[in-house]
């Protein structure tokens, strides 16, 4: 029985329950002794909701890569639009990188080529190889679009979570899945949510294709809340982190959140860098209680 859920974030498709935790355990054990409750979480306490092998290619023999994908591979529409996102996120926190013109503004395929270089060359997508990056547009567009990837990876993270389940900490696409999971879990124990790098936020791409749908009310427009109980939920974002667009979610999902800044350097993005930090620690900590 877990009383912490880790679910991990996009791109771990070749990875796996255990050798994930080997990450995620003691980063998040040093974000908790940073708080001075190091002895808050054992091992046996926290498990990871996988769902990586949910976008793994079947019915054939499985390699350690990813399908060669290039630019012509990206999907005009929902991946062509989310890639331009991260670009203009990219140039307006990476000095490196030249923002979009007039020219490229508009996704085309000349506008995608010259998305994929420009981010190629980022801080943020360094080392990153371009099969990759279109990979992980392409489980965006799947969990969003293709109801049976929806349900089997939300599946995973309902499956994990157990009546003595307390805190679930989730990383980018993870925290999406995750948000949907405990909305379709009425009567969940979950005291604290903290979500990581999360692209929750994101008007139209996003934030406008949740399950439940936001709801219209008095002019504004207002993410469900996921629980029917008292739960703490904690935004944990770095300005550098191009994957969290919108780093401050109370305007999409009330001013009940904690919305936290921390400083990841060169690794912005990294769930291990954000685990690691005291003010995610004492996220985890106020959950445990």
């Amino acid at each position: 029985m877990a009383r912490v859920v880790a679910v991990h974030g996009i791109g771990k498709q070749l990875l796996g329950e255990e050798s994930l935790l080997k990450e995620w355990r003691p980063a998040l054990l040093d974000g908790l002794r940073r708080t001075g409750a190091g002895g808050a979480v054992r091992g046996p306490d926290v498990a990871m909701a996988f769902y990586g092998d949910v976008f793994r290619p079947s019915g054939e023999l499985l390699t350690s890569r990813d399908p060669y994908f290039d630019s012509a591979d990206v999907e005009a529409g929902f991946e062509q639009e989310l890639l331009m996102a991260w670009w203009r996120e990219a140039a307006a926190t990476d000095p490196s990188v030249a923002p979009p013109t007039g020219d490229t503004l508009a996704a085309t395929p000349r506008s995608v080529q010259a998305a994929l270089r420009a981010l190629s060359g980022s801080r943020f997508f360094a080392g990153i190889a371009l099969r990759a990056l279109v990979f992980d547009l392409k489980q965006v567009h799947r969990y969003l679009h293709d109801p049976r990837v929806r349900a089997c990876a939300r599946g995973r993270v309902l499956d994990a979570v157990e009546p003595d389940t307390r805190v679930v900490v989730a990383h980018s696409l993870g925290s999406v899945i995750a948000y949907e999971a405990l909305c379709a879990l009425p009567g969940h124990d979950v005291r604290a949510l903290v979500t990581l790098g999360s692209p929750l936020g994101i008007p139209n791409l996003i934030f406008h294709r949740l399950q439940p749908p936001p709801l219209d009310g008095a002019g504004v427009t207002r993410g469900v809340w996921p629980s029917e109980r008292e739960m703490t939920w904690t935004n944990v974002a770095d300005d550098g982190d191009v994957v969290a667009l919108v780093k401050d979610l109370r305007p999409a999902f009330g001013d009940s959140i904690r919305s936290v800044r921390v400083h990841n350097g060169a690794h912005a993005h990294d769930a291990t860098a954000y685990l690691t930090d005291a003010l995610c620690g004492r996220a985890v900590v106020d959950g445990l209680g």
